[in-house]
């Protein structure tokens, strides 16, 4: 989990799971031999006995006609079971001896990298990384890894290029699947990265990173009770992860439900009586219930654990305000700001503050930055609406070689988004997958029963693929009667055409890359349809079926293509 350090983040965990490798040793059958010492290393390593392992593989060591490659192969699980004991230092030593001993293994110049980027050196690492996809360029596991160090260093089109190979070699595996949401999250394209989320949590339903990030993501675009129950989620299989109840706490106060959210932060308080955050939090809660001795107690408590937290400040002003002592509140403000002047809990506190002195103009601009850094902060969007004040004071501009038939592209800033005549309360964000420009191309509303879905067909741009270019289609699932869009699917690439299946109330989606998704529909009169071929392509292709790929061996996990 990120560390919630001086701002309340309903913020993804930043890094997807490393894939570390083990070597496997295979002995022929032989009911009497006894275990080799590397055997029984690797079976107590798989069984937790992390300490008896590293043991048992230094007495392996000590054979002195261990060949080279046998002898790396051996240092390489020793190092992974000193990184589970917390002695890097240790590992690191034992990786450098490997790949002096054997210069053309892959794996522990893989393991050695993910251990650089676990020390904050993702420079070395992404060498480590190029070092094992050049001696073995199907190695997914490298790519995926290298993804996450792309991430660290800032280079979220190169992690997104680095992931996305390794789902085409690993197309059922989790890590890399995550690790292209939190990427498609960093460069703002949330109806993507909660479609990577989702098939992470497909391929592995005990995720829990990848359902707090789906969180993120779906907060992103409003979708706050979808995010709840994802939180939810990995609160179940994590129930003593503290941070985990702040975050619920934070989805269910901007959701509205504010004894609920007081239960998470207590809950968290309970499990960490020194998490200033959770404090931060049920203040906050408390303030807008008007429990203002308890919010008080909370954010004093909050800022005695913390005293740099601009946000214990900015919560404690924003009661001072509620309390009707909004010149004590701007003093809190103050402080907040000094300590973070790019805070939005403080940007937000300030707004209200400015809000309640009759500063209408300043408490808008203030508002407005608080909403541009963190989208998701209702409080902030609540507030302009108050005052009568757009979220933002940025004006569409049309762009109308973009457009089809009652359907127009704007740019609002540096996004294009689309809308519609006949429907003005909906805003179809335009996700690119390549480069180009978002062209629409068709807009098709369902026949019944499901009248109620439209499909909004764009042009994705051009990526880079082994073969050259390839042009690309995305299509925007759109409920029309909700005034949202559900979700933002690949349609095409290249020659190859996802495949819909409309069936009772679910919507499937066999996507060019491999994966199927699936999508909740309201539900239909399912005997309206039972003679109807729901399933198409798009183009009038023939109805077929497609699977999620079956998962490699290891042997082509490892090196595969």
């Amino acid at each position: 989990m990120a560390p919630y350090s001086k701002s309340f983040r309903l913020a993804p965990i930043w890094l997807a799971a490393a894939t570390i490798c083990v070597a496997m040793p295979v002995r022929a059958a032989d009911p009497v031999a006894a275990p080799s010492p590397v055997e029984e290393g690797a079976a107590q390593l798989i069984r937790g006995d992390v300490g008896k392992a590293v043991a048992t593989y230094t007495l392996a060591l000590k054979d002195t006609g261990l060949p080279n490659d046998r002898r790396a192969a051996i240092l390489n699980d020793r190092a992974v079971a000193n990184v589970r004991l917390g002695e890097t230092k240790a590992a690191l030593e034992d990786y450098n001896r490997a790949v002096e001993l054997f210069p053309e293994y892959p794996v522990a110049y893989n393991n050695r990298g993910n251990l650089l980027l676990a020390l904050g050196k993702s420079d070395e690492a992404t060498k480590d990384f190029d070092r094992a996809l050049a001696l073995a360029p199907g190695y997914a596991a490298a790519y995926s890894n290298r993804g996450n160090a792309k991430m660290k260093l800032g280079k979220s089109d190169q992690a997104i290029a680095d992931f996305t190979k390794a789902i085409e070699l690993m197309p059922a595996s989790a890590p890399p699947l995550s690790g292209r949401g939190l990427a498609y999250l960093s460069v703002g394209k949330p109806h993507a990265a909660v479609r990577d989320f989702s098939r992470a949590v497909s391929a592995d339903a005990r995720f829990a990173s990848a359902y707090r990030n789906r969180a993120e993501a779906r907060m992103a675009i409003g979708q706050r009770d979808d995010a709840i129950e994802d939180l939810s989620r990995a609160v179940a299989f994590d129930a003593n992860n503290s941070e985990l109840y702040v975050v619920r706490g934070y989805a269910y106060l901007l959701a509205g439900n504010t004894a609920s959210a007081i239960k998470d932060f207590s809950k968290a308080i309970e499990l960490d009586p020194k998490l200033s955050p959770a404090y931060e939090g049920r203040g906050l809660a408390n303030g807008i219930a008007e429990a203002f001795d308890d919010a008080y107690s909370d954010l004093n408590r909050a800022i005695a654990l913390d005293p740099r937290s601009p946000v214990a400040f900015a919560f404690r002003a924003y009661v001072y305000k509620q309390n009707g002592q909004q010149d004590i509140g701007f003093k809190d403000v103050e402080t907040a700001i000094r300590l973070d002047a790019s805070s939005p809990e403080a940007l937000w506190a300030r707004g209200e503050i400015e809000e309640a002195n009759g500063q209408a103009d300043t408490a808008i601009t203030d508002l407005r930055h608080a909403l541009q850094l963190r989208p998701s902060w209702q409080f902030a969007s609540d507030a302009l609406t108050r005052l009568g004040a757009s979220p933002d004071d940025i004006d569409d501009k049309p762009e109308p070689s973009l457009d089809i038939d009652r359907w127009h592209v704007v740019m609002h800033g540096k996004d294009y988004v689309a809308t519609c005549d006949d429907y003005p309360k909906i805003r179809v964000p335009l996700e690119m997958t390549g480069e180009g420009l978002p062209k629409l191309l068709s807009w098709e509303v369902q026949k019944p029963p499901y009248a109620g879905y439209g499909i909004l067909r764009f042009t994705g741009g051009r990526v880079q693929t082994k073969n050259g270019f390839e042009e690309t289609e995305l299509a925007a699932i759109i409920d029309i009667g909700g005034a949202k869009v559900m979700a933002i699917e690949p349609h095409r690439q290249g020659s190859r055409v996802a495949t819909w299946t409309w069936d009772g109330d679910r919507l499937q989606i066999a996507s060019v890359d491999g994966v199927t998704d699936e999508y909740q529909l309201r539900p239909v009169n399912v005997a309206a349809v039972s003679n109807r071929d729901q399933t198409y392509s798009g183009d009038s292709a023939p109805r077929q079926e497609r699977r999620r790929s079956k998962p490699k061996s290891l042997f082509e996990f490892l090196f595969g293509n």
